[in-house]
């Protein structure tokens, strides 16, 4: 089977063909979760890897410190529409770029942005299948320079309903009839991580388990074919016109999921932007253990 969205993704062959190309915008987007001990992660930025070398006319996007909301508590969270499309225009990206993101980590910070530039009606915007893993292993070139992409304005068209709150969330547990999924690791899910990186164990209650990055080929770095995303998700979502709410920790490995449903065909899909960031530090809210 095909997939119902295809320009989602890009392959290395069709970058390498199109580097070149005016409206073509290639950003980087990597960043490190490094464990803290006691639990939860510090944020490093990827840049210093992107200096070492990348595909060359890429620029790098630095998810925190330009294209999240630093004055919430909360990493990660979605910027207003101005404050995010300044920061686009300040990098030469407008809302009708031909926007490529990749990441040397499964996808999911690429998928992150291409989440949030859809959000704000950039429809161009595709995630470069099998990142920067891909483009090395076939040997293709890398540059330390710079991109020189001039700056642009970005006019946001904001959709909301990309996005989940608590509030819509806790009104999905309360019917028992949601389709919400976690995309955080099995163990996570399950609660057998003993709750060590959010505070306490387990999922929201009704939440089906569907691992970011098992949609990923361990061996070749690229999405599974369409078939098999499709046979992960057919259960747990099997309406594509059913409203779907991926969550994890902090909305980065729910916007795998989520690309993935939206290149399935899933017509409804949101981010619960905070996620387990939110819903763990609240002891009254349920969780579940299994």
């Amino acid at each position: 089977m095909a997939f119902a969205h295809p320009e989602y993704l890009v392959s290395t062959d069709w970058l390498a063909q199109h580097l070149e190309d005016p409206d073509v915008r290639v950003f980087e987007s990597t960043v490190f979760l490094r464990p803290r001990d006691g639990g939860g992660y510090r944020v490093e930025s990827g840049r210093a890897e992107y200096e070492s070398g990348h595909i060359p006319g890429a620029g790098f996007l630095d998810l925190q410190a330009d294209f999240s909301d630093n004055d919430q508590r909360l990493r990660f969270m979605m910027p207003s529409a101005e404050a995010f499309a300044d920061a686009a225009g300040r990098h030469g990206i407008s809302e009708s770029s031909k926007l490529i993101l990749y990441d040397r980590l499964g996808s999911m910070w690429a998928a992150r942005l291409w989440w949030m530039f859809q959000s704000m009606g950039c429809k161009n915007a595709a995630v470069l299948d099998g990142g920067w893993r891909r483009w090395s292993d076939e040997g293709r070139a890398a540059s330390t320079a710079e991109a020189t992409y001039a700056p642009s304005t970005f006019a946001p068209t904001a959709d909301l309903d990309r996005f989940a709150d608590l509030a819509e969330v806790s009104a999905f547990v309360e019917s028992g009839g949601s389709c919400l999924i976690n995309a955080l690791g099995r163990d996570q899910h399950s609660g057998a991580d003993g709750g060590r990186t959010y505070g306490r164990a387990g999922h929201i209650p009704g939440a089906t388990n569907v691992p970011a990055m098992e949609l990923i080929d361990p061996d070749t770095g690229l999405y599974r074919p369409s078939k098999e995303l499709a046979g992960m998700f057919a259960e747990v979502a099997p309406d594509k016109s059913q409203r779907v709410v991926t969550y994890c920790g902090g909305g980065i490995a729910a916007s795998n999921d989520a690309l993935v449903l939206s290149l399935l065909g899933y017509e409804n899909v949101a981010v619960y932007d905070a996620s387990m960031s939110e819903y763990a530090a609240d002891e009254s809210l349920p969780l579940v253990v299994d």
